[in-house]
């Protein structure tokens, strides 16, 4: 990640202005896969033989398998730089697609769930990394908008999917990152890896991330994002039943509405990030965090359709600006060659919500 004074010396256009979009568009199925079956779980839950309830694990397996991913995808590309994150995520969300798309029964298509979703989050880290080159937030913004993107508009398409070629098909939409395969190789052979000094040698660094860990800025950074990672995934699972139950909506309507709710929530997150710098990193945090408890109370006890969807947009709105305002402070203090840990650190507490908020919903709402 470039400093003020590396980028004096060789300035690099910067992912928000030159291939943002295909950062986003590398980012964006992969949370489309996390909300994508939503809709089609009961559809699901009888093709598998399977209780509701259990089917749900469709969901959190894809959040287990994100979060594994990323530390085992990240080291496994790290030699290369983040080219090599994008081909190994790649081939290996192919193997997994294949896998649920063709398996039997419910734990060969949990496996294929979380093995196609190591190989998304792969995808993800490696577009923040190479977006992380922009320390004004901006860039990774623009790729945490993109992310909030495809899991509002996987509702949507997940049910939509579903009703036109079954449940499955709705397992395979992360497929979609490999559109922009391409263009991100070449973005990715720009990034500069973690390396050391322009001798070629690489320095030593813990075999633990443990200097990382105990950094204050990373901790209060990565446990925010934690807390609204967890409470916007939760609200993806509960808030669309809580809608359908209201209103008597059918899956499509029901993913319609709650994808245009929380995509406003995605898009309005980026009017936050313009203008977190004049309201100052402590009164950024607190917004943050009210902004999610606001939409947790919303989503769950109004007896409104309309103030549900209002909560599930307020959650999106502060996860996706979230993602990218804490990108910053997550490394703010740490060398430059721990950037790349930091950030993929990052993300790994993120997807640790994406993994705990869908099983927490269904444990809090569930018979």
């Amino acid at each position: 990640m470039a400093t003020p004074q590396t980028a004096a010396r060789a300035p690099t256009p910067t992912p928000a202005t030159h291939g943002g979009l295909v950062l986003a568009l590398l980012a964006a199925p992969a949370a489309m896969g996390v909300s994508g079956p939503t809709l089609a779980l009961p559809e699901a839950a009888r093709g598998l033989a399977v209780s509701p309830g259990t089917a749900a694990w469709l969901l959190t397996a894809y959040g287990i398998g994100m979060a594994v991913g990323t530390p085992l995808l990240s080291a496994a590309g790290g030699r290369r730089g983040p080219a090599g994150t994008v081909r190994a995520g790649a081939a290996v969300l192919v193997l997994g697609a294949a896998l649920a798309l063709a398996a039997p029964n419910l734990p060969l298509t949990l496996a294929g769930r979380a093995l196609e979703a190591a190989g998304a989050a792969g995808l993800n880290v490696a577009a923040f990394q190479i977006a992380g080159r922009d320390r004004s937030g901006r860039a990774p913004g623009l790729v945490a908008i993109g992310s909030a993107v495809g899991g509002t508009s996987g509702l949507f398409v997940g049910a939509a999917v579903a009703g036109a070629l079954g449940w499955r098909a709705a397992l395979a939409l992360p497929l979609l990152s490999l559109l922009a395969l391409i263009p991100a190789l070449r973005l990715a052979g720009r990034a500069v890896p973690e390396a050391g000094p322009a001798s070629g040698h690489r320095p030593r660094t813990p075999a633990l991330p443990l200097d990382v860990l105990r950094d204050p800025g990373f901790r209060a950074a990565a446990g925010l994002m934690l807390a609204l990672s967890t409470v916007n995934f939760a609200l993806l699972y509960a808030a669309p039943r809580r809608v359908a139950d209201l209103t008597g909506w059918t899956g499509v309507e029901t993913g319609a509405a709650a994808s245009i709710a929380t995509l406003v929530g995605a898009v309005l997150s980026w009017q936050l990030v313009r203008a977190a710098p004049a309201l100052g990193s402590r009164r950024t945090r607190l917004l943050l965090a009210a902004g999610s408890v606001t939409a947790a109370a919303l989503a769950s006890f109004a007896p409104w359709a309309a103030v549900v969807l209002i909560g599930s947009a307020t959650s999106s709105l502060v996860t996706a600006g979230g993602q990218g305002l804490l990108t910053g402070p997550a490394t703010g203090r740490l060398p430059e060659a721990r950037h790349g840990t930091a950030i993929g650190l990052f993300n790994l507490a993120f997807l640790i919500g994406v993994a705990a908020g869908p099983a927490l919903a269904e444990a809090l709402t569930g018979p």
